[in-house]
């Protein structure tokens, strides 16, 4: 029986004379690495042993023969490597009984008490609970769990069914295992189904002992989990004269680290002594290796291409060292045929660059709090309250916009201006949008007062712009040379450079008159007062080769942070386009200008042609016959009883080669935006799906954790609107507690679609939202304005909504002001022409057409003043008659409170309203 094993980290069975050599290293500090093994603390790791059996009634994928089949298998939180077994040629019913290892980790410290801080997860022995700790959790709000916990990180084994092919290799059907569903010292064997209709089966022994190991501190925030993190450092020894390494080149590789591979060149013509040390940051407990090559090159160049002569000019000879064997904080040396290596792991820093957490930022707590006596001081002026409002009466009030090019862009503009006018705008805490309506808001947010000063002026500023050319002012000769400069600039910094980059230059052309300098983080002074409303801008992130209706995660980016609603995980504004690993911050990268985020937040070249059709007719069941993947759950309880939070074992089938080259051409995206993925080396939690992860969970990748954002290198961000044609989701998250929202339309076509969509898609997510909306289909002609949502549930929140029409501005220039006939030209309006002068891509108007749409939006508002007032004043009596409902809260006790603290000391150190705390 062969045998192949996952905990060697090197899948070959031979072994070269130097990887010998290589294991003979010496430490140079002589101090004790490791503690006694009775001192030992014991985390439940475990060793899985997997022996691949046979299979029956392989599918018949050649023409002429039976399939040549192999297995792969694959266990990203255990290894990074692939390993697979031997192919079996040309038989039906193929048989390998191969047996692969892996070193997993199931769970952290059972045993222990878990305290959770802002995300992070400290354990301790015992009930011994540190002071500053539990102190830390009453200052960020985090609730400390009194009860002993256990966290599991979720290890999901993939066994792939490939016929070997000279091309390329066809897959048959993957399985995905849930390790968890095995029992500690049980041998179980299981036959998974892969095609029951053609009986075709897969037979494989599992194994789980239990293995004594030291113990891991884990990072989670019950949705991904982040491990630790160890750095490797290797150099030359310096008695080692540099002569014996002449046209030598040196190849160091970890799988799965931060730098994966690096290459040192050691030729005589290098000016220093000894090239610096070599760094990889890796995770500490995935049993990874090193694999290092030495390369030998000829001087004199060879042009034959025979194997013979190839490996002639260049002799590869592998050294692989498993890092667990090295030493922590100490020394090793490598002696290997007259050269000499050190070899050092540290421990990297705890604190993570990645905020683990679904709650607010310390940042916007603070602004929400400064907001509030904005807000509160200006409902009581147009509501006319006869008192002040307390903190907890002031409702949370947000403007959501949609997308639409120019036509968002300049109606947005005179919506606000509106709202400003009827002294509405200072009862708004959050602003929204994607698209177009996001160049609105970049450009308002350049004055750090913008809500304080009257906006007919920024009006006036912006109608210059969208009434010029935009191909003299976009494409003239000294704007192309400025293109190409800030690109080759953006470049030497370090950012992938794509088309929208460019697409964001020409954004800051069409609507500035030079190089805008803002940054996104430059907003904060418009936020430090409470003085505007905090702007949110939406995107979305999607996979290379799939759907967005298969896989869709919405990233939001305020001033202070961009993260993901799913995972609860956020950086620091400044920091995207950095590069991350496992939540650290390892390669800082200048912070873009805003102008480039603008290009990703309006990404109307990322579409392709499955976006199209979706489009036009709201529907892919078609395209999904020859795009998706099938996947059939093949759970069998009678063999392996479910247990809690364990994912069902599925199969997955993939497409055949027509398929995937079909897939390939109607998702291509060729001009989408990749940034490096802040989410990267992040697992998953065994219990995501049941944490606050299940908000947002809505696509059927879901529920392959290997596939989901954490295992990318990059992000593929596009325009929210080609899915989603509103802003509303960061509004819904429950943390933000938002009671009005006034829905501003602009996108064409059906101006109740997009709020129909937004109802029916939290309807399915289980976030309240209100479910009776209008509908253009029953009622064709649409009012200006609409509340819905009032008569629902408390929770639900009460949405004002004005859809882009032009209904009694044909009669009256001004609320009650009827129209003369010679001004009936001017109420003339066609925003439902999908053909008209607001077509979604003309980025030019001309004076009459923009003052018309300016004059209708700002009409529709104020015609409907009542109607808005009638909102806001509902959702005070809404926060009223919450507050009354709650019950009073005793004060606790004098003793000591759950954790162990007593409250009068934690009461000493809890933080005012005004505290802003620095995000780690």
């Amino acid at each position: 029986m062969a045998s192949t094993s996952a905990l060697s980290q090197h899948p070959s069975s031979k072994s070269s004379p130097l990887q010998n050599e290589g294991q003979k290293w010496m430490v140079q500090d002589t101090e004790q690495s490791y503690v006694d093994a009775e001192q030992e603390e014991i985390s439940a790791y475990s060793l899985l042993t997997v022996r691949i059996i046979k299979m029956t009634n392989a599918h018949q994928a050649d023409f002429l023969s039976q399939s040549d089949c192999y297995v792969s298998l694959w266990l990203p939180t255990a290894s990074d490597e692939k390993f697979q077994t031997k192919t079996i040629k040309n038989c039906r019913d193929p048989v390998w009984n191969e047996t692969f290892y892996f070193w997993i980790q199931r769970k952290v410290k059972p045993e222990l008490l878990a305290e959770k801080t802002n995300g992070r997860v400290t354990l301790q022995r015992n009930n011994e609970v540190n002071l500053q700790s539990s102190l830390r959790a009453e200052r960020t709000g985090n609730k400390c769990i009194s009860k002993p916990r256990s966290y599991y990180i979720l290890n999901i084994l993939e066994m792939t069914v490939s016929d070997d092919d000279i091309f390329r290799d066809d897959d048959h059907a993957i399985v995905l295992f849930d390790v968890a569903k095995i029992s500690l010292g049980k041998r179980v064997m299981v036959a998974f189904p892969l095609n029951p209709q053609g009986r075709q089966e897969l037979e494989v022994e599992f194994l789980l002992e239990d293995i004594r190991d030291h113990a891991e501190t884990i990072i989670t925030n019950g949705a991904v989990v982040c491990r630790e993190l160890a750095c490797l450092e290797v150099e030359f020894d310096s008695r080692v004269k540099k002569k014996q390494f002449a046209e030598n080149e040196l190849t160091f590789t970890v799988r799965g680290s931060f730098e994966e591979t690096q290459r040192i060149s050691l030729g005589s013509g290098s000016r220093s002594p000894l090239p610096d040390p070599t760094l990889f940051h890796y995770a500490k407990y995935k049993q990874p290796s090193l694999d290092v090559a030495l390369t030998k090159k000829r001087r004199i160049p060879s042009f034959c291409a025979c194997v013979t002569c190839r490996e002639r000019r260049s002799r590869s000879i592998p050294l692989t060292l498993p890092l667990k064997s090295l030493p922590s904080e100490q020394e090793a040396v490598s002696k290997c045929r007259k050269f000499g290596l050190l070899f050092k792991t540290k421990k990297c820093q705890e604190d993570l660059d990645v905020r683990l957490g679904f709650d607010l930022c310390a940042q916007e707590q603070d602004f929400i709090c400064k907001r509030k006596k904005v807000v509160a001081a200006a409902l009581k002026d147009i509501l006319q309250l006869e008192e002040d409002l307390e903190d907890d009466e002031v409702p949370v009030v947000a403007i959501m916009t949609t997308g639409g090019g120019t036509r968002a862009l300049t109606a947005m503009y005179a919506h606000l201006l509106s709202v400003q006018e009827l002294n509405v705008l200072d009862c708004v805490s959050y602003v929204t949008g994607l698209s177009g309506t996001t160049w609105t808001m970049a450009n308002l947010y350049e004055d750090p007062d913008w809500s304080q000063k009257n906006l007919k002026k920024t009006l006036n500023d912006i109608r210059r712009h969208v009434l010029k050319n935009k191909f003299l002012a976009c494409f003239a000769p000294d704007r192309l040379k400025y293109y190409l400069k800030e690109l080759c600039q953006r470049k030497q910094e370090g950012h992938q450079i794509s088309f929208t980059d460019l697409w964001g230059l020409i954004i800051e052309s069409m609507f500035h008159d030079k190089e805008d300098t803002q940054k996104l983080t430059d907003q904060q002074q418009a936020l430090n007062r409470g003085q505007n409303p905090l702007p949110i801008y939406l995107s979305l992130n999607v996979k290379d080769k799939i759907s967005d209706q298969d896989f869709r995660e919405w990233v939001e980016f305020t001033p202070y942070e961009v993260g993901f609603l799913k995972y609860g995980a956020y950086i620091r504004a400044e920091d995207f386009g950095s590069e991350f690993f496992m939540g650290r911050l390892m390669k800082k990268i200048p912070e873009s200008r805003i102008c480039f985020l603008e290009g990703i937040w309006s990404s109307v070249f990322s579409l392709n042609l499955l976006d199209a059709w979706y489009i036009s007719v709201h529907s892919e069941d078609f395209w999904h016959k020859w795009t998706r993947d099938k996947i059939t759950d093949i759970d069998d309880e009678t063999l392996l009883p479910k247990r809690p939070n364990e994912l069902e074992t599925r199969v997955v089938c993939p497409t055949d080669s027509f398929s995937d080259i079909f897939r390939d051409v109607v998702t291509l995206r060729p001009a989408a935006s990749e940034i490096p993925n802040f989410l990267k080396g992040l697992q998953m939690n065994n219990n995501y799906l049941e944490s606050e992860f299940s908000k947002w969970k809505d696509c059927e990748l879901d529920s392959q954790p290997n596939h989901l954002t954490g295992a990318a290198d990059y992000l593929i961000l596009i325009d929210t609107a080609f899915v989603f044609a509103t802003s509303y989701p960061p509004l819904m998250r429950p943390e933000r507690k938002v009671d009005v929202i006034l829905h501003f339309n602009y996108s064409s076509g059906s101006q109740t679609r997009p709020l129909k969509e937004a109802s029916e898609y939290f309807a399915k997510q289980g976030i309240p939202f209100p479910k009776e909306v209008p509908d253009d289909q029953e009622t064709p002609h649409l009012k200006e304005c609409y509340i819905v949502g009032e008569k629902e549930s408390p929770e639900t929140p009460i949405v004002i909504f004005f859809p882009l029409v032009n209904d009694t501005f044909r009669e009256y220039k001004a609320p009650g002001v009827r129209r003369s006939p010679s001004e009936m030209a001017e109420g003339d309006v066609d925003v439902t022409n999908s053909c008209g002068p607001y077509y979604i891509n003309n980025l030019s108007y001309s004076e009459k057409d923009f003052d018309k749409l300016v004059n209708l939006s700002y009409y529709n508002v104020q015609n409907n003043k009542d109607l808005i007032l009638q909102a806001l004043r509902a959702a005070v009596e809404r926060k009223k008659q919450q507050k009354k409902q709650q019950p009073l809260q005793k004060p606790p006790p004098p003793g000591d409170d759950d954790m162990g603290v007593p409250n009068r000391e934690v009461s000493q150190h809890l933080p005012t309203c005004s505290t802003v705390g620095k995000m780690k």
